[in-house]
């Protein structure tokens, strides 16, 4: 079998364990939303279950508590009302290293959660850890949640003091579960670990989620024309992502013409003009929640692209394809940020905030920075299983434009494989 076709109708009756290179390969059937179809989505649940408890007891701890909803998604394979509960929190799930995993649900009959092999009991008995819902009487309903967790603490983790690890929970929560004898700690460390590394099932998830981004892409690029605005232009990338049974968008990084340098500025009712450059980031949390974190430069029409367009776009292809042979198994994020591929002198002097990140379930750890003497860079080493995003940002400090471009790669044994297939601008290439 030599390409993804193959694979396709290989698996597609009953799926299969794939190793990462095949699963790479792969963009399943957009039925998989609804039907397990390719992806074996009881066992990449499974999977990141084991992944967390493993953790667990690695970090060591006796429990951890989440309330975050993509944490929650990722434990267990809750969706609701996401952006809803990244700010309010409407439901918490606790994990013990060893015994059952309880969902508290404000709705405990509603299908997302009652129809999961990964939870083992969901209780209806909800305390509300918001101000918006508790008002007035926030700390005693914290302290009345302390109490509940301590009673499940006790039951499935035993007597006495017990090390915990909670996010989001807040002040008052935390400090109550303290006063009852715990220790306190994030779960964050807990949660990149186990993150880090993905399921041939979790790319299978990625790859759908970057066929929707590039149908967003397409519809972009279709659209592109003078006069058209730059928030209308993104709004065709919402639209596909509704329509490919996506989640949100985490920004609306797009702009034309003068507002691509300095980068970072979101999409605006400016009107593009013939002969701008478009430089958007998708920034998109997609089917199952995976993430697609690509970005790509266009040229709206008519006419040809300057020389100069020409040469900040293949300064930053350049970085890009420079850079992603260094995503190897093995390597650390100092030797990689050693060896990367510099600009030419006055093009890389506003660089984007980090040469490669993660990337899973939205962006994630690790953050490698362009260089070791950098005071916030951080060492590790890259492992078959990540995947990661290369990114480019070139502008000169000053000018009128600038170019970002990024790619998605996947870590393996045999080497990096980049998971995001959109073609780059061949008029704006220098070859």
């Amino acid at each position: 079998m030599n390409d993804a076709t193959d694979y396709s109708k290989a698996f597609a009756a009953k799926p299969q364990p794939l190793t990462l290179e095949q699963a790479a390969m792969i963009t399943p059937p957009m039925q998989a939303i609804d039907t397990e179809g390719m992806i074996d989505v009881p066992r990449m649940r499974r999977y990141r279950q084991n992944r967390l408890r493993e953790q667990i007891v690695r970090q060591g701890l006796d429990a951890i508590i989440l309330v975050e909803p993509l944490s929650i998604r990722y434990a267990t394979g809750v969706r609701n009302c996401t952006l809803f509960q990244m700010h309010i929190q409407a439901g918490y799930l606790f994990i013990p290293a060893e015994g059952p995993v309880v969902y508290f649900d404000s709705e405990p009959g509603r299908e997302t959660g009652s129809t999961l092999e990964t939870i083992d009991e969901i209780r209806e008995d909800l305390l509300p850890l918001s101000y918006m819902f508790a008002g007035p009487n926030h700390r005693e309903m914290t302290q009345m949640w302390a109490k509940q967790m301590d009673d499940l603490i006790r039951q499935h983790c035993g007597s006495g003091a017990r090390k915990i690890g909670i996010e989001r929970a807040g002040f008052h929560a935390e400090q109550a579960l303290v006063d009852l004898g715990h220790s306190v700690s994030d779960v964050a460390p807990v949660l990149a670990m186990a993150r880090k590394i993905k399921s041939p099932e979790e790319i299978l998830a990625m790859n759908m989620t970057l066929a929707v981004a590039e149908d967003g892409m397409t519809r972009m690029r279709n659209g592109l024309k003078n006069g058209v605005m730059e928030q209308e232009l993104w709004a065709l990338m919402w639209q596909a992502l509704i329509e490919g049974g996506g989640e949100w968008l985490d920004y609306r990084l797009l702009a034309s013409g003068e507002r691509t340098n300095p980068w970072q500025q979101e999409a605006s009712s400016r009107m593009i003009r013939a002969g701008d450059l478009v430089v958007f980031d998708c920034g998109m949390v997609g089917p199952f929640s995976y993430g697609a974190d690509v970005s790509r430069a266009y040229r709206c029409g008519p006419g040809k692209p300057s020389d100069y367009q020409r040469s900040l776009y293949t300064m930053a292809w350049t970085e890009v394809m420079e850079n992603t042979p260094l995503m190897k198994a093995g390597a650390s994020f100092s030797s990689i940020a050693m060896n990367r591929h510099i600009p030419p002198a006055g093009f890389g002097d506003q660089p984007y905030p980090c040469m490669a990140h993660g990337i899973g379930m939205a962006d994630e750890w690790p953050v490698i920075l362009h260089s070791p003497d950098h005071p916030e860079f951080y060492d590790g080493e890259l492992e078959a299983g990540m995947v990661m995003c290369v990114e480019s940002y070139i502008g000169e400090v000053g000018g009128h434009e600038g170019v970002k471009l990024e790619d998605q790669v996947l870590v393996t044994e045999s080497g990096p494989i980049t998971l995001s297939r959109y073609p780059f601008e061949e008029e704006l290439l220098i070859r």
